[in-house]
């Protein structure tokens, strides 16, 4: 059982946005529209669908190659005259060869029949790639509810899908069942084989091809527009009434402060639709907003559901060029989580918050940002460097040129939302909103890896002469070569804070302050508006890499890291608990119980380490025959008082019931 993560924006969340991200290079066709004809049969676990894909070729085609689940097969690929063209299927591919060679840039239709099962057990098993990261899937086909997202390819498509399109969609489902996907829709009929069909229109380019269908309650919605709508599973939901209702609430201040923020979406209504426990956490197409349930009903949905929300406009709206661009949409959204976080966390809260997004963003800076394609979409590494340096970039970059010019950078990525986003368009865009160079900024942070350490030293001095006050002579320190940023330095006194600005670059940049009070505390970067390294962030950045490689069962490599953060902090409580847990799955119990006692003895951060680490050790004595010790440290845990996820109920269970190992 795992225990609560103090990492909350650990790389290993996954966000799925409607699509993959786009491919390097650009493809050979590039599509326009489909057409799709979707049979969904819940009870079989089955689809079939015809979908007609109106493309256009780069260059003289003899071939065209088109990615689609392996899961599905392909019975036949015709033309725009109902012709059969031949095709080869394979690996999740199918190439076809046209009767004549295509002309570039001549748009041509051609129609794919496929079928086939996607059940996400099933698939989960086989390791398919429907299957998307810590054996999250991206579509399933059953009761209650079935799910294809774009990014699980169940349409044919090319390269990793870069290209905007329209989209005709006609579903097919059991009477009763509700379909929510992107576009207009009219008022579902029979088909007279016992389906309804629904049908969906969406006009203008871009990523229409995620659908949601199932068995759903009424909506819950909040405010009179009505323009936003939770659905949760009918029956089989684990959210209440009652955090139903916070979810509306909460849905629709995200959509009304990022529409006056961004401004108004082309589309008027968000759907936000719980998904299955085996979904992905979360998925975003145009005017759809789907979180797993598991997800909806954990103790605070909020950061994610900002996080999805704010696809509907960075994502769905802007979409990146390349994957290298993808860090500007995804830290668009990481950021619109952090900064709706910042409104209602308390400052300490936020603070930590900002921390572990630093960890996250420095857990694989080995690569530059500006390469981050070289890793897999849906890699720990490629969602650290595009959701959490994306963030970070995209706060220090408001740091930089102030809150009016990025403002006006961020509306005027918006205006140019028609064509795809990249780096050196904002960079363009920043540039002319605050009459700065940023190629220093953009080149250090984009182009280059790591980050800065900041140390200072100062010396006090009391005014003379007539003078009143005291003044402040100090010295900031960097350890990269290329670094140029203004820094905070804030001095408080018993009844003020002066803040200054300083441009600090390396190697070494000075500052005075002058205060009328002698100074209490002398504080850089305060607010953490830069990404910064340190001893404490290299603590975080080897605990947050154990936690991402337990959770793909590499023991070893975790206990490196937790060894790795104890080496720099050998009381750190998190990374003395993340080592006895892993010496706990291997039932290296000796060594397990010394780890949850240097936790015990830590520095105690988190709190929640200390009844854990007292409900662990009980398990120890427990599977060990111990029963009295056992008990002593599960009374030892119900003092702290500390129930975080759960830990008091399991405490007085196993006082009750004692702990014995599975399958024993």
């Amino acid at each position: 059982m795992r225990k609560p993560i103090a990492l909350v924006f650990s790389a290993c969340v996954l966000f799925v946005a409607a699509r993959s991200m786009p491919a390097q290079t650009a493809p050979s066709i590039r599509i326009s529209r489909y057409h799709i004809d979707l049979v969904l049969n819940p009870e079989l676990h089955s689809m079939s669908a015809q979908a007609a894909v109106t493309f256009a070729a780069a260059g003289n085609a003899t071939e065209v190659s088109f990615r689609l689940n392996p899961a599905l097969d392909v019975s036949r690929v015709t033309d725009a005259d109902g012709h059969p063209l031949q095709m080869e299927q394979s690996a999740g591919s199918v190439r076809v060869s046209p009767a004549t060679a295509l002309q570039p840039g001549q748009p041509v239709t051609w129609t794919f029949t496929y079928d086939g099962d996607i059940y996400a057990p099933t698939l989960a098993a086989k390791n398919a790639s429907t299957v998307g990261h810590a054996g999250v899937s991206l579509a399933s086909i059953g009761e209650p509810v079935s799910y294809l997202l774009y990014a699980a390819r169940w349409l044919p498509t090319t390269g990793d899908g870069m290209d905007r399109f329209s989209a005709s969609l006609r579903v097919h489902v059991p009477v009763g069942e509700q379909v929510f996907a992107s576009g207009a829709t009219g008022t579902p009929h029979g088909d007279g084989s016992g389906h309804n069909v629904f049908d969906f229109e969406w006009t203008r380019g871009g990523f229409p091809g995620t659908v949601i269908a199932g068995n759903f309650a009424d909506p819950y919605t909040f405010g009179a527009s009505g323009n936003v709508r939770v659905y949760l599973i009918e029956g089989e939901t684990r959210i209440s009434k009652a955090g139903g209702g916070r979810i509306a609430v909460a849905a629709d201040k995200l959509y009304d402060d990022f529409r006056s923020q961004f401004g108004p979406l082309p589309w008027k209504r968000l759907n936000v639709v719980e998904m299955p426990d085996s979904a992905v956490p979360a998925a975003s197409a145009p005017g759809l907003a789907a979180m797993a349930g598991r997800e909806m009903a954990g103790a605070d949905p909020s950061q994610l559901l900002a996080n999805t929300i704010a696809h509907q406009w960075w994502g769905e709206r802007v979409t990146p060029a390349t994957r290298n661009d993808a860090w500007i949409t995804n830290g668009m959204c990481r950021d619109a989580e952090l900064e709706s976080l910042k409104k209602t966390a308390t400052p300490a809260a936020f603070l930590d918050a900002i921390r572990n997004v630093s960890a996250s963003a420095l857990a694989y800076d080995t690569l530059p940002l500006s390469q981050a394609a070289q890793y897999p979409p849906f890699s720990p590494q490629f969602q650290a460097l595009s959701y959490d340096k994306g963030a970070m970039i995209i706060r220090m970059l408001r740091w930089q040129i102030g809150e009016a010019a990025f403002q006006r950078t961020l509306h005027g990525i918006l205006a140019a939302a028609h064509k795809p986003a990249t780096s050196a368009e904002l960079e363009h865009l920043a540039e002319a909103a605050s009459h700065q160079d940023l190629r220093p900024f953009f080149t250090q942070w984009l182009d280059g890896t790591g980050a800065p350490t900041l140390t200072d030293k100062w010396t006090l001095y009391r005014l003379g002469d007539g003078g009143t006050g005291y003044r402040t002579v100090g010295e900031i320190t960097e350890d990269l070569d290329l670094f140029r940023m203004p820094v905070e330095v804030r001095i408080a006194t018993k009844d003020k804070t002066v803040t200054r600005r300083v441009e600090a670059s390396a190697p070494q940049s000075q500052f005075v302050v002058e205060t009328a009070e002698i100074p209490q505390k002398i504080s850089l970067d305060p607010d953490r508006e830069l990404l910064r390294s340190g001893p404490a962030m290299r603590v975080r950045v080897h605990i947050l890499r154990g936690e991402n490689v337990a959770a793909r069962n590499d023991d070893a490599g975790a206990i490196r890291e937790y060894r790795a953060a104890l080496q720099i902090d050998n009381i750190s409580s998190l990374a003395s608990y993340r080592l006895g847990e892993v010496y706990f799955s291997e039932k290296n119990y000796q060594a397990a119980a010394s780890a949850f006692r240097d936790a015990l003895r830590g520095d105690g951060k988190p709190e929640w380490t200390q009844v854990w680490s007292d409900v662990e050790l009980g398990k120890i004595f427990d599977a060990t025959g111990q029963r009295e010790r056992a008990a002593t440290l599960y009374r030892e845990a119900l003092q702290t008082g500390d129930d975080t996820g759960g830990a008091l109920e399991l405490a007085r269970g196993y006082l009750a019931w004692a702990y014995s190992e599975p399958g024993k």
